[in-house]
C-alpha cells in the first residue's frame, strides 16, 4: 500500500506550477467521444482517474495515446464497441457516468456500469436519468449497470432540482447533439463546466450561458475534431495555498485563474493570512498570529466543498473556535478522527465540525479515507510536531500530479513510500 510520510517544522517557500484540472479533465474527455475525428488535449494531468478513464474509453473502442506529458490524443470509434463501460473500472471512477449523455447522443445507446469513486456521501444518479428521459432517452438498470437508448434525442426544458455538476454536464453534453433547443435550468456554474461548454463549442457545439443560471443548447448534426487546452486545476491550487499558510511559508502558485479562487482567498485573507493576486499566480505568505473563522461549503461560487478538508487541518492550530458547515456531501468529516489522532480538538454535530485551535498537533500514523483527506492530512503533517505517515495514499495520487515532489521544490521534508509520486504513463 502506498503511504506518504511528512516531516512537520518547515516552511514552505519558493514557486510551483498548478497542473491542468482533474474535474474539467474527465468530463473533455468523455466529450471527446462525441467527435467525428481527432481531439487533442492539452494540459491533461497524469493522475491515475485520467488513466483509469483512458482504459474505459479504449474498451469502447477510442485509441487513446499520450503524444507527451500533458498532451493526450483521442479519436472516437465510429461505432462504440466492446461491452461499454464495466464495473471493474467504472468502480474506481466516479466521473465514468459522465460517459452516459455522450455515448448516447453519439451512438443512440450506451452501457455503463453504477460508478465509484471516494466514499464521502450519496451522489445520486435521479438527475442525471431525469434529464436524459427528457431529452427522450429509455433508461434501465439491470445488473448493477444503466443502459440507455434513444433513435433520436429531441430538445426539451428541463429543471434541475439541486444545481448537480455532473447532472448539468451530463444533460448539456447529449443535448449538443439532440435536435432542437434544449433549456436547462437550475444548473450548476462550477469553472470546469464552463470549460466543458467551452470545448464542445470548440467542436461546433452551439452552448450558450454557461455560468449562469440557464443554459441553452442549440442541436447541432455532428461536432467536430479539434485541439483545446484544460483549465488550471482551482483544487490543486487551492491545497498548494493553504499548505503554504499552514507552514507559515512564503509560495508563489502560478498557472492560475484567481477569479476561480476568489473563495478560498476570500477566507484566508479573513483568517489574517496575506494573499496577492496577479494575472496568472497568488502570491500566499502566512505570519502569525492567525484568526478562528467560520466555513460553509456551498456550490460554485461558493466555497468549494473539496477544499473543505484542507482547511480543516490548517485551522487546527488557529486559536480559537473554528466552524466548517458541510453542505454538500454528508460523509465529508471522514478525515476528522485522523486528525484527532494527530492531536486536534474537534467535535462534529450532524453537518457542523467545531474546531478549538491546539496550540500543536503530533506527528502520527493515519489514513487517508479519501483524495481531499489525504490532501488535508499532508497540511496537517506539514505543521505537525515530528513525523506523519499517511497510508492510503493512492487516493491523494487520484487528483494530484506530482505531488510529492512539488511540495519537495517549496522546501518540504515529504516522501512517498511503496509507490511512486507519479502514475505510470506511456509518453512514446
Amino acid at each position: 500500500m502506498n503511504k506518504i510520510v511528512v516531516s512537520g517544522g518547515r516552511q514552505l517557500r519558493g514557486r510551483v506550477r498548478v497542473s491542468g484540472a482533474k474535474n474539467a479533465s474527465l468530463a473533455v474527455l468523455c466529450a471527446a467521444m462525441m467527435a467525428s475525428g481527432e481531439v487533442v488535449l492539452e494540459n491533461v494531468p497524469t493522475i491515475s482517474d485520467i488513466l483509469v478513464l483512458a482504459d474505459i474509453l479504449r474498451g469502447l473502442g477510442a485509441r487513446v495515446e499520450w503524444l507527451e506529458r500533458g498532451l493526450m490524443s483521442i479519436t472516437p470509434p465510429t461505432q462504440a464497441g466492446g461491452e461499454g463501460a464495466t464495473y471493474p473500472e467504472v468502480k474506481k471512477l466516479r466521473a465514468s457516468s459522465l460517459l452516459l449523455g455522450p455515448l448516447l447522443a453519439r451512438y443512440g445507446r450506451a452501457r455503463v456500469a453504477l460508478p465509484g469513486g471516494c466514499n464521502i456521501g450519496i451522489r445520486p444518479m435521479d438527475l442525471h436519468f431525469k434529464g436524459l428521459v427528457g431529452l427522450g432517452a429509455d433508461l434501465s438498470l439491470e445488473h448493477g449497470c444503466i443502459g440507455a437508448e434513444s433513435s433520436g434525442l429531441k430538445g426539451a426544458r428541463i429543471y434541475l432540482d439541486f444545481p448537480s455538476v455532473g447532472a448539468t454536464e451530463n444533460i448539456m453534453m447529449a443535448a449538443c447533439l439532440a435536435k432542437g433547443q434544449t433549456v436547462i435550468e437550475n444548473v450548476a456554474k462550477e469553472p470546469e463546466l464552463v470549460d466543458l461548454a467551452n470545448f464542445l463549442n470548440s467542436m461546433g457545439a452551439r452552448v450558450r450561458g454557461a455560468g449562469t443560471d440557464v443554459i441553452k443548447v442549440e442541436g447541432a448534426d455532428g461536432l467536430s475534431g479539434g485541439r483545446y487546452s484544460i483549465i488550471p486545476d482551482r483544487i490543486e491550487a487551492g491545497t498548494f495555498m493553504v499548505a503554504a499558510a499552514a507552514s507559515r511559508g512564503e509560495v508563489t502558485v502560478e498557472n492560475v485563474i484567481p477569479f476561480h479562487l476568489q473563495p478560498v482567498t476570500a477566507k484566508l485573507r479573513e483568517a489574517g493570512i496575506g494573499v496577492v493576486e496577479q494575472e496568472d499566480k497568488i502570491l500566499v505568505s502566512g505570519s502569525l498570529p492567525y484568526q478562528n473563522i467560520d466555513i460553509k461549503t456551498m456550490p460554485y461560487p461558493g466555497f468549494p466543498t473539496d477544499m473543505q478538508s484542507p482547511m480543516m487541518a490548517m485551522l487546527c492550530t488557529v486559536p480559537g473556535l473554528s466552524l466548517i458547515t458541510e453542505n454538500i456531501f454528508e460523509n465529508r468529516f471522514q478525515v476528522v478522527n485522523e486528525l484527532k489522532r494527530m492531536g486536534a480538538n474537534i467535535k462534529v454535530e450532524g453537518r457542523v465540525a467545531v474546531i478549538e485551535g491546539v496550540p500543536e498537533i503530533q506527528g502520527a500514523q493515519v489514513r487517508a479515507t479519501d483524495l481531499r483527506a489525504g490532501a488535508a492530512l499532508i497540511v496537517a503533517g506539514l505543521l505537525a510536531n515530528g513525523e506523519t505517515e499517511i497510508s492510503n495514499a493512492e487516493l491523494i495520487y487520484r487528483g494530484y500530479e506530482d505531488l510529492v515532489d512539488k511540495l519537495s521544490g517549496l522546501g518540504a521534508s515529504i516522501r512517498g513510500e511503496g509507490g511512486e509520486d507519479t502514475v505510470d504513463a506511456d509518453w512514446s
